[in-house]
């Protein structure tokens, strides 16, 4: 299907004293988008059951520009990859001020069983849901032609 876009409002609170958005509400932006795809989005299609335990296992952020409050919002495009039963990998695109990237990042998400207190497998349902947002890899020429 592709990416998975939706746009987070930022807010006063997420500036920090240098004026732009704090690294730590950068990672809360992060969540909230994830929680549109995953929690809003699966309900939505009647998979609501990771809304019920998925945890973060990993966290990677690039930050490539400062982000100011008056930009008023971000646009965040999430992907998937390394879909497994047991885990998948998350990668987000952050833009904001036009079309500028700002934030790179990714997560590994884990199902876990709350009630058990350990992980768990993606039921059926999940992994459709989940294959619908995997990007295709690069093909062989378009990877040489980034490097």
């Amino acid at each position: 299907m592709g990416a998975f876009v939706t746009e987070v409002p930022l807010r006063w609170s997420d500036m920090d004293a240098f004026g732009h958005v704090n690294h730590a509400r950068t990672v809360t932006l992060l969540e909230e988008a994830r929680a549109s795809l995953l929690f809003t989005e699966a309900e939505r299609r009647g998979h609501a059951g990771m809304s019920e335990g998925l945890v973060v296992a990993r966290l990677s952020v690039d930050y490539r520009a400062p982000v100011d409050y008056r930009m008023g919002r971000v646009r965040v495009s999430l992907t998937l990859r390394e879909l497994r039963r047991s885990s998948f990998v998350v990668d987000y695109t952050v833009a904001a001020g036009g079309k500028e990237v700002v934030t790179t990042a990714e997560t590994l998400m884990v199902p876990y069983d709350l009630r058990a207190g350990r992980p768990r497998r993606l039921t059926e349902g999940e992994y459709s849901f989940l294959e619908e947002w995997v990007r295709e890899p690069a093909a062989p020429d378009e990877e040489r032609r980034i490097a």
